[in-house]
């Protein structure tokens, strides 16, 4: 299988590049928002999409897909709530282990359900460490997956679980307040974790604006991911751009 892609976020840490993501939840959307949505991405040289959600009750993955790909030749990475959210159309997808939690369903159980099925694709599958951050308000995922999140006060605790996730052989860590958090993860839990590891930092989870873009950035994420803020206002995607790719050298933007 390809490792193009975690390879390149790999290389973009090494040399100081910042990323975007947007995700895209199925079940959230409209296919008119989708379109406004994508149209503003590609004004803004979006890196990613991220796709999927904790939980999806209509089926419109492939159906949102599909339309991304009209717009847009950005790579589309599945970030999956349940073993069903996967698609051939997508470019990759995050193996996620919930290493915050002790849910054994959630950090190996589901993974063996759907490997054989994964092992059958050409999708570019990416073992990432996944943990759940206290941001003050209930989460959809902590409540599917009977967890806790980890309080967002405790960067030790953060600190350990990406350590071990690094030495499992994990490529990526996803530190991940929740869709619409109050709290954005701590700048001092996103510094800590980013000064022990190797490997790619992802955050998100209420990044609302450039502000809080650029606050997430400067303490260490690679990559953040914005859902909910763009949503309800696309427009807000040329701001998280400029935030992120503001300070980045031209000659070395490229995915």
């Amino acid at each position: 299988m390809s490792n193009y892609l975690v390879n390149s976020l790999a290389k973009k840490r090494s040399i100081g590049i910042k990323s975007l993501a947007i995700l895209i939840d199925p079940d959230h959307l409209k296919v008119k928002n989708l379109e406004i949505i994508l149209l503003e991405a590609q004004k803004c040289q979006v890196d990613y999409f991220f796709v999927g959600g904790s939980l999806i009750l209509q089926d419109r993955l492939e159906e949102s897909i599909k339309l991304i790909r009209e717009f847009t030749k950005t790579p589309i990475i599945l970030f999956p709530g349940s073993g069903f959210q996967i698609s051939q159309q997508a470019d990759a997808l995050l193996f996620l282990s919930l290493v915050s939690g002790r849910n054994a369903d959630f950090l190996i159980g589901k993974q063996v359900e759907i490997a054989p099925k994964l092992y059958h694709t050409k999708l570019e599958i990416i073992p990432t460490a996944y943990l759940l951050i206290d941001g003050k308000k209930s989460n959809t995922a902590a409540y599917i997956s009977q967890t806790q999140p980890i309080p967002r006060d405790k960067p030790e605790i953060a600190v350990a679980t990406v350590l071990a996730a690094q030495f499992l052989g994990m490529k990526l860590v996803y530190l991940d307040a929740g869709s619409g958090a109050l709290k954005l993860v701590s700048e001092e839990m996103i510094s800590k974790v980013s000064n022990v590891i190797d490997v790619p930092l992802i955050v998100g989870g209420g990044i609302k604006d450039g502000l809080s873009a650029t606050r997430v950035l400067n303490a260490g994420a690679d990559l953040i991911v914005v859902g909910n803020a763009i949503e309800e206002n696309p427009k807000l995607i040329q701001e998280m751009s400029h935030a992120v790719h503001g300070g980045n050298p031209v000659e070395l933007m490229t995915n």
